[in-house]
């Protein structure tokens, strides 16, 4: 009996990494589930152990399919080398927690060694603005969102990404090496059940970037949207995820304690991603991302 579990169990979690796209949405708790995508894997040990008890070895065979699938899928995330070489800007995201005291802290922490900053559910006047407005010469909030760099900010404008009330703006930076469009955005929050709300600020965000002509653009901000999340669909491509493209691991960035998905994402078009990863932010439910970007 055992065995036969072990068997039907390897089934179903091969056909759900590897066919979990064609799962309907089920209401938005498939979109849940792909957002824990790479945790499915801890399945194997458990099957393989399961086999071993067993002492099957059909089962055995059974547990390392989904074992392979996995590696098929995410194998080369964990052995990928980030392409380095010289860089021009280096930006980063983070949300600093409406309820953090120490939200000074963090941003100073982040931001030392950045030249864009973009932060979600900012209290306006509270410690991280106060902070980084010490930091950078230019700063644009909006709302509880804000942008910080150290290069011009001009046509700047608040956004409505189906919220609303205005929870993203857009941005002109020039760097020395030329103009960059910055869009920082907090998208509406999905939970098991309800991804109606955010789904539908995707796909604003979406018509944003399709409608902008902009060479370079840069996307920055909490999306609420896992990397392996069916909704990133709509925004990668256009645009390139700074951590699949250049980050050295997964990049989990939530909860902060024990990261275990990735809402918080750096995507760009018409530059190259030299490097990116994660930084602890202070009292915050969610660590920075970071990432550095050659013009």
């Amino acid at each position: 009996m055992l065995s036969r579990v072990v068997i039907v169990v390897s089934v179903v979690v091969a056909a759900a990494l590897a066919g979990h796209g064609l799962i309907p949405a089920l209401g938005g708790f498939t979109p849940v589930l792909e957002s824990l995508l790479p945790w499915i894997g801890l399945a194997v040990p458990v099957l393989l152990a399961g086999a071993a008890v067993a002492r099957s070895t059909a089962a055995a065979a059974a547990a390392l399919v989904p074992g392979l699938v996995w590696a098929l899928m995410f194998g080369s995330t964990l052995f990928r080398t980030p392409p380095g070489g010289p860089s021009d800007l280096a930006v980063g995201t983070v949300n600093v927690g409406v309820r953090n005291s120490a939200s000074g802290e963090a941003v100073r922490a982040i931001a030392k060694d950045l030249d864009v900053l973009a932060a979600q559910e900012l209290t306006r006047g509270g410690p991280a603005a106060k902070q980084l407005n010490k930091m950078f010469k230019y700063h644009y909030p909006v709302s509880t969102v804000g942008l910080w760099s150290r290069y011009p900010i001009s046509e700047t404008r608040p956004l409505d990404v189906g919220l609303g009330w205005p929870r993203a703006l857009r941005a002109v930076i020039t760097t020395p090496k030329g103009k960059v469009t910055v869009y920082v955005m907090h998208l509406a929050s999905a939970r098991p059940g309800h991804t109606t709300s955010r789904d539908a600020s995707l796909a604003a965000a979406r018509k944003l970037i399709d409608a902008d002509p902009s060479k370079r653009i840069l996307l920055l901000g909490d999306l609420n949207t896992a990397t392996t999340d069916r909704g990133m669909r709509g925004l990668t491509p256009p645009l390139t995820d700074a951590q699949v493209a250049a980050g050295d691991g997964f990049g989990f960035t939530w909860p902060s304690e024990f990261p275990v998905t990735r809402p918080d994402h750096i995507l760009f078009k018409g530059m190259t991603a030299t490097k990116a990863g994660v930084a602890p932010a202070t009292g915050s439910d969610h660590r920075a991302a970071i990432a550095s970007l050659r013009l």
